[in-house]
């Protein structure tokens, strides 16, 4: 009977074991028909062979430093540099494998057991893509719809896609490309920009519980925001899920996750933008530089790189050591000497501040001007069309605002055209420092602070050099009359009359000591800056003949063929006169300032590689001989304060704005101080062997200026500056800067070692006269 009822149930038993599995052949079929109609591109656009292997990202292009720092970058919305897989610590990858697919190494693109429990628990348990599909969302269609259709239909593509990245790449690409792909916020796009922003780290420096801290943003990097004003609790928690994971998988030990979990973020925030960092100006300038390589330098299909998405690599001559050792020299220096003259121009000092020798309508009549070369001005009048009257009158209505101070921001309500007196107020400098025979530029200062003074005071500022022009004309009077630095000449009044070399007016220049009895030496009349022996030169060779000697040494800024340039009174940029300064040190061989080494693609194709342009314009033997007259000026003239100590115990100066006083160089330094009618602006050049630097210090307007050359000298104003930098750059040996003697040429046939010349003769620079002279300095 019961072989009967058996024998009753089988065919509808193998009926339904048959249905089964025509159900599941039909819906392999399915899955396999929808993958297929995915694959061939029928729910959208998928991927082929190329894009797989050139994924289309954005990379911002990178400044990178001549001792192989970044610098900065150039970058639109991705501010992303890739790295290598060798580049990642290895607990940064056991964190994400640990978090994210504890199974990647042992599945193809698709973790089958991880797929089957999502579907299993509805999603409840957390999904199932792996490190390979969320790589695939990221590269081709970014977070998934909210329609559960198109949903379902982007997972049949990531998977995909997931399975043909697996075999394009091999799994530690993988991770790389996913790590460099990923957004972790403010900026921080990519592993390398999150740990720069981060922690200031380069990615192989995290530590553990800093690549727990990145992995655990995965998840979400906008709710897990580490910033203290967004949510750094939260982050915090899921760091420490993920280290709780990473002692799951046996990455870590139980008693190191406890630890770390009960440790802070510790964020070193570094945000980049073109605004902050370093060098900051210099990228300023780069950034105008690459707009116009760009515009001649196409790619090969004929189309224009994009300096913010190509991923160009712009390798600099700039070092970073000494850039951040230019930038320290002028935060310091500049501080105090800004202290100094805001305490000469309070209200009680100077009903004009901050201008001198200015009658009220003639600031006025200044402050116009400046407001209608204000940005403001440009975009009311030529943005939203606003009257002029309307605008003059904005001016005058309080706002909010931030401003610039040396204490750092202040947020205050101050009316517009009280603002730019403000600012008016403060004094700039502008620095540069080169390698003179090879050219290139190793530190580059434009300024005091990028954000609130954008203006480039290294190459696009133009002022008056003052007595640092001096040494191209006696380096002319060696050149052609062949004079040697012993060589005296009066010290007396000399007139250069109307007519001769094109002057309108007869020209008698005066020595602001008011000696003028005796002879001098060239030697020493360059270190006592003494005006009417650089007249005299003037006379005997000529104002043509200097103003050429200027061009050929690089300076291409005007400078009109009479003679009272020789007391320097064409505008010229620091960056000319670095470059010019470098040929005295170079032998008389002029190489032009070099900032760009090479430039490569995203793959390293070079596409740039510099080539140094240099002209012979002095024989060795002349540089050499005013390189020596130029010693003369920090052994016994202006600069002497750069070998000497004391005079802080008797000159209160000293103490006010001397900044890194006493520097107490031994070596040989050749150099010149340089400062301007009414103290407008002060110079130092300074040179050892295989380093030029120039120094600029003044205000916006040259009517904001020190009333006294005490402190309005370029031995006040700039020396410091060098001061503190060259002693920075000597602190540091791997540097390798010259303490050593200029080389002197073989066949050196002019007298340079003056017996009878004797510093105590002299008195303090003749531009330099202080209300106190530096006889202790000397």
């Amino acid at each position: 009977m019961a072989k009967k009822k058996e024998a009753q149930k089988s065919p509808d038993f193998a009926k339904y074991v048959r249905g089964f599995w025509i159900l599941f052949s039909l819906g392999i079929l399915a899955v396999v028909l929808v993958f297929s109609l995915a694959s061939w591109g029928v729910f959208g656009d998928m991927p082929d062979h190329t894009q797989l292997e050139n994924p289309n990202t954005n990379l911002a292009s990178e400044i990178i430093s001549s001792d192989g720092k970044t610098l900065g970058k150039f970058y639109f919305n991705d501010n992303r540099t890739p790295v290598g897989y060798d580049e990642f610590p290895k607990h940064l990858v056991d964190a994400l494998i640990a978090t994210e697919d504890a199974r990647y190494y042992g599945h193809s693109g698709i973790d089958g057991w991880g797929t089957l429990r999502a579907i299993v628990k509805l999603g409840a348990g957390g999904g199932a893509s792996t490190i390979s599909q969320q790589l695939a969302k990221q590269l081709f269609h970014g977070e998934g719809s909210t329609n559960i259709t198109e949903r379902l239909i982007q997972k049949v593509k990531e998977w995909v896609i997931a399975i043909r990245l697996e075999r394009q790449y091999t799994k530690e690409e993988i991770i790389a490309q996913y790590f460099n792909i990923y957004d972790f916020g403010n900026n921080a796009d990519g592993i390398r920009s999150a740990a720069r922003i981060y922690f200031g780290k380069e990615p192989k420096d995290l530590d553990v519980k800093e690549s727990a801290m990145l992995v655990g943003m995965f998840k979400n990097s906008s709710l897990y925001n580490p910033r203290p004003n967004r949510n750094p609790v939260g982050v915090r928690n899921r760091r420490n899920v993920v280290l709780s994971q990473m002692e799951k998988y046996g990455y870590i030990t139980e008693t190191v996750k406890d630890s770390l979990q009960k440790t802070e973020l510790d964020l070193n925030y570094t945000p980049e933008s073109h605004r902050e960092g370093i060098a900051t100006y210099f990228r300023g300038y780069l950034d105008g530089y690459m707009k116009e390589w760009i515009k001649d330098n196409p790619k090969p299909d004929g189309s224009k790189y994009n300096l913010y998405n190509d991923g160009l690599k712009i390798y600099t001559t700039i070092d970073s050591r000494m850039q951040t050792y230019a930038e320290e020299a002028v935060q310091k220096h500049m501080a105090k000497l800004q202290a100094e003259f805001f305490h000469q121009n309070t209200p009680d000092r100077n009903k004009t501040a901050p201008f001198l020798d200015l009658s009220n309508d003639e600031i006025d009549a200044l402050m116009m001007r400046s407001m209608k070369q204000s940005e403001r001005w440009r975009h009311m009048k030529y943005d939203l069309k606003i009257a002029d009257k309307d605008i003059i009158e904005s001016f005058q209505k309080p706002t909010k605002m931030t401003v610039f101070s040396w204490a750092g921001e202040i947020d205050t309500i101050m009316k517009p055209i009280d603002s730019m007196r403000y600012y008016k107020s403060f004094l700039h400098t502008g620095m540069m420092s080169m390698d003179p025979k090879t050219g290139l530029v190793k530190a580059w200062v434009g300024g005091i602070d990028y954000r609130h003074f954008q203006y480039d005071h290294v190459k696009q500022g133009k002022r008056q050099v003052g007595s640092t022009f001096k040494p191209f004309v006696y380096a002319t009077a060696i050149d052609q009359l062949h004079m040697s630095p012993c060589d005296k000449l009066p010290r007396s009044q000399i007139t250069i009359e109307k007519g001769k070399f094109g002057n309108m007016e007869p020209w008698t220049p005066k020595n602001s000591d008011g000696k003028y009895g005796g002879e001098i030496t060239l030697q020493q009349a360059l270190a006592s800056s003494v005006n009417t022996i650089t007249a005299r030169l003037m006379d005997k060779v000529g104002p043509q003949p200097v103003a050429d000697l200027a061009k050929k040494l690089g300076v291409e800024s005007n400078i009109p063929a009479v003679p009272s340039i020789g007391l320097g009174t064409a505008d010229i940029s620091v960056y000319e006169m670095v470059g010019a300064y470098s040929a005295f040190a170079n032998k008389g061989v002029y190489t032009k300032p070099v900032m760009i080494e090479r430039i490569e693609d995203k793959n390293g194709t070079v596409l740039f590689q510099f080539t140094p342009e240099t002209r012979d314009v002095l024989s060795a033997e002349s540089a050499y001989v005013t390189v020596k007259l130029l010693e003369g000026v920090t052994r016994g003239g202006s600069g002497t304060r750069l070998r000497t100590q004391g005079a802080e115990k008797w000159n209160k100066m000293y103490q006010e704005i001397i900044t890194g006083y006493p520097y107490q160089f031994t070596n040989p330094i050749a150099g010149k101080t340089g400062t301007t009618q009414n103290q407008s602006d002060g110079w130092f050049m300074g040179m050892v062997p295989n380093l030029v630097t120039g120094v600029w210090v003044g205000a916006e307007d040259r009517a904001a200026h020190f009333k006294t050359i005490t402190y309005g000298q370029g031995a006040s104003m700039a020396l410091p500056i060098w001061g503190m930098f060259m002693r920075s750059c000597y602190e540091d040996e791997d540097l390798e800067i010259s303490k050593g003697e200029f080389e002197r040429p073989e066949d050196l046939s002019i007298e340079v070692d003056c017996s009878n010349y004797n510093p105590e003769d002299e008195t303090e620079g003749d531009e330099e006269q202080e209300g106190l002279p530096d006889e202790l300095d000397i």
